[in-house]
């Protein structure tokens, strides 16, 4: 066992040098992840007997019996006036590993977080579904939480979230919020929505679209009323469409797409990205708001379509990634080669950097 590893005085520092993300590897040093890049920490490598402890010290007294014999555990850990986490155990060539990723007491407001302040309107939906999207540590669970907490403070409705685990934790404000862990609180998401139904809800958020079963339960939530929101991995606003379609059987998806036009009311597809002074990272944000003319293309699977109309759609707040990407650039927050790297279609980025080509109406975003 290398001497003296404490996981409590370990994430505590972690903390206080602006970590997101802790990786725990037997045989190897810790590793942090501060402004998007990793970084290893000049310790001794770490035993089985190290990530064994680290893990048994931090996992729920109802989880223990499953680090034994679970190949993936996901659970919330708290370090009281430091930070709340979510754990990952996982295996690697038969050893147990940990990736722990810091989640702030404070949730942050829009404004802290440079989205786009047309997100905002998401919030003062009374019905339909809101989907946020983009790869592994862009920002998703921030961004839902800052939507969460402005309705809790603005609005008196009753706001369920179904989690894997529990990440923020909001405090009863206008609204009350009613926090349910996967395993702990309720069996699976799907379960979770179905219930939340019987609890006078105004508001679901679920944590992860990950299967058919659960996009069914949140469309139903969102035909029934509610207002849902969730996030999905995906990269653009056309790829979660295409995404949740293709979740169904051919024969299912024409349906699909028909419920889909109905009830979502926008994607905001994120990347994080990191500042050219180097010192922190700015979220990049597309996004699309479901106007009549969209449902129209999702409808009828005309979603290459949505992406032009994206382009043309100042009047609705609506933003391309690239246009983001280009505005980033065009201030000076992030280097031009870096917008370029986080772009999905170079192309069109370079040619606005040439100033060739120019998204319509980024005065007005």
């Amino acid at each position: 066992m290398s001497e003296n590893f404490d996981i409590v005085n370990f994430l505590k520092r972690a903390v206080a040098i602006g970590a997101s993300d802790v990786h725990l590897s037997v045989d190897e040093h810790p590793v942090v992840r501060v402004n998007g890049k990793v970084i290893k920490i000049d310790m001794p490598v770490l035993t089985e007997e190290d990530i064994k402890t680290a893990a048994f010290n931090m996992v729920p007294e109802n989880f223990k019996e499953r680090l034994v014999s679970a190949y993936d555990v996901d659970f919330a850990y708290e370090i009281q006036g430091c930070s709340r986490f979510r754990v990952n155990l996982s295996r690697q060539l038969g050893h147990m590993a940990l990736v722990i990723r810091s989640i702030p007491y404070n949730i942050p407001k829009f404004d802290q977080l440079f989205l786009p302040p047309a997100i905002e309107q998401f919030a003062t939906l009374n019905n339909g579904i809101v989907l946020i999207t983009g790869p592994t540590g862009s920002g998703k669970s921030t961004t839902i939480a800052s939507l969460v907490d402005y309705i809790n403070v603005n609005y008196p409705k009753h706001i369920i979230t179904i989690e894997d685990p529990v990440e923020f934790i909001f405090t009863n404000r206008k609204s009350i919020v009613s926090q349910r862990q996967v395993l702990i609180d309720t069996a699976s998401f799907p379960d979770g929505v179905k219930y939340a139904l019987r609890q006078d809800p105004d508001v679901i958020f679920i944590g992860e679209i990950r299967d058919r079963e659960t996009i069914s339960s949140a469309l139903k939530a969102a035909e029934t009323g509610h207002l849902v929101f969730s996030t999905i991995h995906t990269n653009d606003a056309v790829q979660t469409v295409n995404r949740i379609v293709n979740m169904y059987e051919p024969t299912d998806r024409e349906f699909v797409r028909a419920q889909l036009a109905q009830v979502l009311r926008g994607t905001v597809s994120q990347k994080l990205l990191p500042t050219a002074d180097g010192k922190s990272r700015r979220s990049a944000c597309e996004l699309l708001v479901v106007t009549p003319t969209v449902k129209d293309f999702i409808v009828k699977d005309k979603l290459e379509e949505v992406y032009d109309l994206v382009k043309k759609g100042s009047f609705n707040n609506m933003i391309t990634m690239n246009d983001s990407l280009f505005r980033l650039a065009d201030e000076g927050v992030v280097s031009q080669e870096t917008a370029l790297e986080y772009s999905d279609n170079k192309n069109e980025l370079m040619q606005m950097f040439r100033g060739v080509f120019h998204g319509v109406g980024m005065q007005d975003v």
